[in-house]
């Protein structure tokens, strides 16, 4: 390996990562989570909704949102006119759990979906001007260090496995794994059990550098999936920063006991100082 064109790579992969994260659909411009009851729930700028979007973003009584059997619809009043995927929309469905087709709701640089998380429903708001994604300050990372870049192999169980993963939340969901990543680091051998995201392995983990550098909620690693030869590639320089380091607006997945390593990974994102919890 180049030393060189490796380091170029990395570097090239985190430029990457910070595109995405400061992008219109990053983690940086979210404004709110709102949690919907069974009903209804009206929403706008105004103390007295029950869901307060910010201040002089919305009119101070903008519509409500009806919960009913995992069914939401919004109805706008009639002098606000909010968007469904750029198109007007006064009274609608905007989340059924059977559908695959997710829209966007808009009011001027606000912007909205409808997020579930086991049998919550939430309202995950952005702003679109927000000014973090200005004042962001970057994300410091330990040096790039080809150590930790290693070979592993997929080892996959007999029959289907599933692993609990629990959230932010303090929600438990059994989640389907293709199998355990098993990998040597200075002469020991570690295991992560993964899960599956498309054409590629998700790993969350945990070690002794959450205590004091890392994000102390663990740290997430993506690697492709093995060939035939059950093999692939982990890059702990490429671990990096769950989006609750950055927002206190998402829903984030904690590593699993058997992640957690005894071994301290001293590559890739340290936590970021830009928000404090």
């Amino acid at each position: 390996m180049d030393l060189n064109s490796y380091k170029a790579e990395i570097n090239q992969w985190h430029e990457g990562r910070i595109e995405n994260l400061k992008s219109s659909n990053g983690w940086l411009n979210l404004a709110g989570l709102f949690w919907l009851k069974d009903g209804v729930s009206t929403f706008g700028s105004d103390e007295s909704n029950d869901l307060v979007f910010p201040k002089d973003k919305i009119p101070a009584k903008a519509g409500m949102f009806l919960l009913n059997n995992g069914v939401v619809s919004l109805t706008a009043l009639p002098d606000v006119e909010i968007f469904a995927d750029g198109k007007p929309l006064k009274t609608g469905m905007i989340f059924h759990p059977d559908s695959t087709h997710e829209p966007k709701l808009s009011y001027g640089s606000l912007q909205w979906v409808i997020i579930k998380r086991d049998n919550q429903f939430g309202v995950r708001l952005r702003d679109l001007e927000s000014s973090k994604e200005t004042t962001f300050l970057g994300i410091e990372r330990y040096e790039i260090n080809p150590g930790f870049r290693m070979e592993a192999v997929l080892e996959v169980p007999p029959v289907p496995k599933r692993i609990d993963i629990t959230n932010v939340l303090g929600q438990t969901t059994a989640q389907e794994s293709p199998g355990t990543l098993v990998f040597t680091l200075n002469e020991k051998e570690y295991r992560l059990d993964a899960l599956l995201e498309g054409e590629e392995l998700f790993v969350i983990f945990g070690d002794p550098t959450n205590i004091n550098d890392t994000y102390p909620s663990g740290r997430y690693l993506y690697a492709k999936k093995p060939g035939a030869d059950g093999k692939t590639i982990l890059d702990f320089n490429k671990a990096y920063n769950p989006p609750c380091a950055f927002t206190p607006f998402a829903t984030c997945p904690l590593p699993p006991l058997q992640n957690v390593l005894s071994i301290a990974i001293t590559a890739g994102e340290k936590n970021y100082k830009g928000y404090t919890h």
